[in-house]
């Protein structure tokens, strides 16, 4: 997983050198990440209305007047996802045709909402559910209109003392709630001070390095000489890129459920401990506490599939075009031109771009060019997501805290 500078950052670089009359060269961004969509053929549409209340149903007449699939694009995207749609607009708006290749009969990959269970009408986030390492500059850049609202709970732990089923409630609105709720857990204010100075450390680090995220890339020493201004910087330098972030979290914190609330964020997805000396922990942390300068997770009014439709909006208001439905066959990539090879309603395409962007993973971009890919032990990781419907909040063992706080 990179950091959400790639997609933004690579574009504007394709873009200066197309415009500079540069050779072509291909490039290839990850990033794992929306939905109701069109898809398009030579000349009709079929609609999938995901989203029936805001998605205006179009007949093939609606776009008769849609040009045909070219042969040679300025910039093919392969997939479709959050970072495709993002590089796709900014390219469109600086002159270039684009063209973007969707595997799946919807737009937005990860970034989407879909009737999950059939018997149901009810849209849900299926994969990606917040918002977060969005930059906002790319939501004011595009114009997006997306709604985040802020969740009032941070999170909520149970747990058993003294044989009674109590609850750990740390509120995003409210630093009472959390101090007392801390209390009753250790009997003591003093936990609750050093969780606030242990998160402090990404917030000040997200300072140093937020607005990065959309420039060129800075080396590690460069930006260790950044965090040399002052003691709180130097100490949020060491305890997050230099040393195993299990050291800060046992220096900070005495309780062991407190420690292991905080490592959760360290830990979703990959395969590490407190201690790794690859630092995987660390940079997994500080993935989901950098965000925006705040780290703060927000929902998305309307869901993922909100997102998505506001990013397939601008897109096509830039002019990129879109297949979906796409059987990717080959790749042919030399030096000033780039082919790609699909298979689309059971007919064999071709098309030319003077650049490729790949916005899928690098196991997957191996198969198409013959290539081996050996993952690093980093690489290797595990998610397991649960999608529900419910009729009525579960009921808590824990009774001080409304279920509807609780859960929210």
């Amino acid at each position: 997983m990179l950091l959400p500078r790639q997609p933004l950052l690579r574009s504007i670089a394709l873009v200066g050198e197309a415009l500079a009359g540069k050779p072509a060269r291909a490039f290839a961004f990850f990033y794992p990440e929306a939905t109701g969509t069109y898809r398009f053929t030579d000349r009709s549409v079929t609609i999938r209305k995901h989203f029936p209340d805001s998605l205006a149903l179009l007949t093939s007449s609606d776009m008769s007047d849609k040009p045909a699939l070219q042969s040679k694009y300025d910039v093919v995207i392969l997939g479709a996802g959050h970072n495709g749609l993002v590089a796709a607009t900014y390219l469109g708006r600086a002159g270039l045709s684009v063209l973007l290749l969707e595997k799946n009969d919807y737009i937005g990959g990860a970034v989407t909402s879909q009737k999950v269970f059939p018997d149901y009408n009810a849209y849900l986030s299926r994969y990606s559910y917040l918002v977060s390492l969005f930059p906002e500059k790319i939501i004011r850049d595009l114009g997006l209109k997306l709604e985040l609202r802020r969740r009032a709970t941070g999170s909520f732990t149970p747990y058993v003392k003294n044989g009674e089923h109590q609850g750990l409630l740390l509120s995003n609105t409210s630093e009472e709630t959390s101090r007392q709720s801390m209390f009753e857990l250790t009997g003591s204010q003093a936990e609750h001070e050093q969780l606030k100075k242990l998160y402090n450390l990404p917030r000040v680090f997200a300072e140093h390095v937020w607005d990065s995220m959309l420039e060129p890339l800075v080396a590690k020493e460069e930006f260790g000489r950044r965090f040399g201004r002052d003691e709180i910087s130097r100490e949020a330098w060491r305890s997050l890129a230099e040393e195993p972030l299990g050291r800060a979290i046992e220096r900070y914190l005495q309780n062991d459920l407190v420690r292991g609330l905080v490592l959760t964020d360290a830990k979703i997805g990959v395969f590490t401990n407190p201690h790794d000396p690859s630092l995987l922990q660390n940079r997994c942390f500080l993935y989901h506490l950098i965000g925006n300068k705040t780290g703060e997770w927000k929902v998305p009014v309307g869901g993922m599939g909100a997102v998505a439709r506001e990013l397939e909006t601008a897109a096509r208001k830039s002019g990129a075009e879109f297949l979906t439905n796409v059987d990717l066959r080959a790749l042919g990539l030399n030096r000033n031109k780039h082919g790609v090879e699909f298979r689309i309603d059971g007919k064999k395409q071709t098309v030319e771009g003077r650049f490729l962007l790949v916005n899928f993973g690098r196991n997957v971009l191996a198969r198409y060019l013959d290539d081996e890919y050996h993952p690093e032990a980093t690489d290797e990781g595990s998610v397991f997501k649960i999608n529900m419907l419910l009729r009525r909040l579960p009921k808590l063992k824990e009774t001080r805290y409304p279920r509807s706080i609780a859960t929210r």
